[in-house]
């Protein structure tokens, strides 16, 4: 392939990179060092153009020699509050309480290693590359939304971002068309009851009670309100009240995610999450909060762009291409995508004989670095190729 020997020299870069920015990890919103240390990795390629979208985030653009669209290539680069737990490595985080833990460190050096073979082939390229570097895609609202709101990506012609995953085995590519992760929403429910005695129950207003019913009328909305073949999960994932065996508390605080796929069913879970509330406290006499906060939208991607980032892809890594099922995670890359065409892949990075046995988001999680280079691979050339053609 046309630039696989320029994609081979750039590896000891990335890797250089990857263990800088796995030592030095900031919490989204906060990626202040971050962003600078990219910038400034970037000017030194040359042929960029460096804007700041945002406090934290970084765009370099790319302008090709040739006519041709714009494409967007995005790479998330905040961390985890997580206190990491792994031993035997020399560039273990340096910050207290907080971990490169989902793999971000990765996703930024990809993109920081296609940045330099396309710094490297200006003449070769056509239309303008965007190399968009967001922060704070782990914590609602995000920084996608920021980075669209601020009209620089307006016009391009297509987006295009991915995930290292450990779930995969290393070397396969999963591709999808249409949905492929859920909107991904929360609520908060503070039920106000009134205390008492255990053994006088009939005195009292027992939230606990309460909640316990709006739980169980929550897991109908699932299976007896919304269709068994539309995604829906929710999940009630606090649940605090009380202080001792023999008193009734006052009040109750619930807490919980929700995922579905379409828009339809998200509003009508909502509504129907509402009524179960409102009807369920009225019924026992408690009094109630609750909110419904809308967060990632679900990620869809577009049918066309995404069959021709199939075929790119199915050219460099033939059949280890497979198609991936739809799974209910969130991601902000749906800002983009729901503006303009976009696809989102996974690039496997699990492998059984290395030190991948941890899921994303714990202590010691780890990916596979030899999966750096097929992400490489797959910006460089689905951005060389979408550029291509008329805009």
């Amino acid at each position: 392939m046309q630039f696989d020997h320029q994609i081979a020299e750039v590896m000891d870069d990335v890797m250089d990179w990857r263990r800088t920015l796995h030592q030095n990890p900031e919490l989204s919103f906060q990626e202040h060092w971050t962003s600078s240390y990219i910038a400034e990795e970037l000017k030194k390629m040359g042929n960029i153009e460096v804007l700041r979208p945002t406090e934290t985030s970084v765009l370099g653009i790319i302008k090709g020699e040739k006519p041709g669209r714009k494409v967007g290539l995005r790479a998330d680069i905040d961390a985890l509050p997580i206190q990491e737990e792994r031993e035997g490595i020399d560039y273990l985080s340096k910050n207290e309480g907080v971990m490169h833990a989902c793999g971000h460190d990765g996703h930024a050096s990809i993109l920081l290693g296609a940045a330099k073979v396309f710094a490297r082939n200006a003449d070769k390229l056509h239309g303008e590359i965007y190399l968009i570097f967001q922060h704070a895609e782990e914590v609602p609202p995000g920084g996608a939304i920021e980075m669209v709101r601020t009209g620089l990506f307006d016009d391009l012609d297509f987006v295009f971002g991915q995930h290292l995953f450990t779930p995969i085995e290393l070397g396969k590519i999963g591709i999808k068309n249409g949905p492929i992760m859920a909107n991904s929403d929360t609520f908060d429910l503070t039920i106000q009851g009134r205390g008492g005695h255990a053994a006088e129950p009939e005195f009292s207003v027992d939230p606990i009670v309460v909640g316990a019913k709006i739980i169980d009328h929550f897991q109908t909305i699932v299976s007896r309100i919304t269709s068994p073949l539309d995604s829906v999960v929710i999940s009630t994932t606090n649940f605090h009240s009380g202080t001792a065996k023999n008193i009734i508390p006052d009040k109750a605080v619930l807490e919980g995610s929700v995922r579905t796929i379409s828009d339809k069913t998200r509003y009508l879970v909502k509504e129907k999450m509402e009524q179960a509330v409102k009807s369920t406290c009225e019924f026992y006499g408690a009094q109630y909060e609750f909110s419904f906060d809308l967060g990632y939208d679900s990620l869809i991607n577009d049918e066309k762009s995404t069959n021709r980032v199939r075929e790119i892809a199915t050219q460099i890594f033939g059949n280890r291409v497979f198609e991936y099922p739809l799974e209910l995670g969130g991601e902000d890359f749906s800002a983009f995508s729901r503006k303009i065409p976009g696809t989102y892949i996974y690039i496997g990075a699990g492998n059984a004989e290395t030190d991948t046995e941890y899921p994303h988001h714990h202590p010691k999680f780890a990916f596979d670095d030899d999966a750096l280079i097929d992400g490489i691979k797959a910006m460089v050339y689905v951005g060389y190729e979408m550029s291509k053609g008329k805009a």
